[in-house]
Formats: C-alpha cells, structure tokens, sequence
C-alpha cells in the first residue's frame, strides 16, 4: 500500500501529539512522517507532496480541497505564550514590525490584530533569519515557536496574539490543524486520531522527553496550548478566514 505522507510541525507544541503517532507501529507502517517549520508544511501540502499536514489554518483558502481529519490541533483558549509581538517600546509607540518567516497565520493573525484591534498601521516587513536581532528601538517583531519561548525574557512589551485575539472576537485561536488534501481512509483516520490522543494522556513522559529551561512545560501544554478541536474553536477558525477573506478582497 502506497505510505501517506505526513506533515508536522517540528516545535515543542507538537510534541504530544507526535508522542503517540510516533509510538503506534500500525500507524508508522502507513505513513512517511515529514517534520518541518509551519511555513513548510503549509507549502507541501498546497503543493500535494503531503497527503496531510499539521498545517497552519491559513492554508487553507489556497487549497481546492481540504478536510480536517482529526480531533486534535494546536489552539489557544487565552495567552499561547509561544506566538507573541515583541518590542522594547509599548503598541502605540511601534514604528515597524518585522514578520516571523515560518508562519504565515501568526502572520496574518498580527497584521488583522494591528489593523482591527491595536488600530495602529506600522511599516510591516517580510522578516529574513536571525531577524530577531533586528528587534529592539520602535521595531517590534513577531515570533513563534520555541523561539518566542526564549524571547520572553528579552522584550520589556510582550503582545500574546492569541490573548489579543480572545480579547478581539471572545473565541479561542486555532493556529494549526491535521489537514488533508484529499479523503483518507476511514481506517487510518481513526488509527490517527487515538494515537493524537495517547500523548496528551501521557504529558509527564513528554514533558520528560523534551527537556526544557526557558519555560515551563507543564503550564504551556496545560494552560497556554489547547488540543482539543471542539465547536466553539472552529467558529474562531472560520471568523480568521473571514478577515483573510476580506483583507484578499480588498487587495483586488
């Protein structure tokens, strides 16, 4: 049988849910597991060289078929702590914001929340590698991932943009979910969807796999990151695609 190909994001807030796909030998004998930055994963999967990824939610406008194939994604109900606007000056005083290359919905999300929600409109710019740097003075820069957990001992102002986010709309922040471009298996699908599971269920041994000293583990997979994909996640998903909607829209 041809091996699905799977994308995942190669950052902390993955790791329980790769704890179990990882651990489940029917289901490594189906798959090709691909790890890479959101930005990637994204890509792969518009380009079809992914059958499924964990993919940022932003993708999902350049796909002409999608199907979210799991119960599981990487959400925030409040603070995430790892996708954040940094800067050495407050919001009002912000005169550039350098944009995190690997995510293109921590992207997004910053510029809606600087248009719609801080109603600032500083110089945006596409952020190279070791931009964070670059962050200090009145340019600020977003930053996600393990990266973000770092910074958060190097920035005087720290912006949560999912915090912003639930502040904004009252809904929670679904930065990623399982995606696939086409119908998968039943089968598999449901193999996939317990072994998601298996990590959550077993955090101390994750936690214990992934040693970590600039932030707590415990908290940010408790607190800061939601696995859960309930109902009230995927209407704040929908109302994120609605303002990708209209920001297209208006560039037309």
């Amino acid at each position: 049988m041809k091996k699905i190909k799977v994308g995942a994001v190669s950052y902390l807030n993955t790791k329980p849910l790769l704890y179990g796909i990882k651990r489940s030998p029917a289901l490594m004998q189906m798959i090709d597991l691909i790890e890479d930055y959101p930005a990637n994963i994204a890509a792969r999967l518009a380009a079809g060289t992914i059958d499924i990824g964990l993919a940022p939610v932003a993708v999902i406008p350049k796909l002409n078929e999608w199907h979210i194939v799991s119960d599981y994604c990487i959400s925030a109900e409040n603070d995430v702590a790892s996708v954040c606007l940094f800067s050495d000056v407050a919001v009002d005083k912000i005169e550039k914001v350098l944009l995190d290359y690997q995510s293109r919905t921590s992207v997004n999300l910053c510029k809606i929340l600087l248009k719609h929600y801080w109603h600032i409109n500083p110089v945006q710019e596409e952020a190279k590698e070791h931009y964070i740097n670059a962050i200090k003075g009145t340019t600020a820069g977003v930053v996600i991932g393990d990266r973000a957990l770092k910074q958060r001992a190097n920035s005087a102002y720290i912006y949560d943009l999912a915090g912003a986010w639930k502040n904004m709309t009252g809904l929670p922040f679904v930065f990623a979910a399982w995606i696939a471009n086409s119908q998968l298996p039943q089968d598999f699908i449901t193999l996939f969807n317990e072994a998601n599971a298996l990590g959550l269920q077993h955090l101390d041994e994750v936690i214990a796999e992934n040693p970590y000293t600039a932030y707590d583990l415990h908290t940010y997979y408790t607190a800061n990151i939601s696995y859960t994909l309930t109902a009230q996640k995927i209407e704040g998903m929908n109302r994120f695609l609605d303002y990708l909607r209209t920001a297209s829209a208006a560039l037309v």
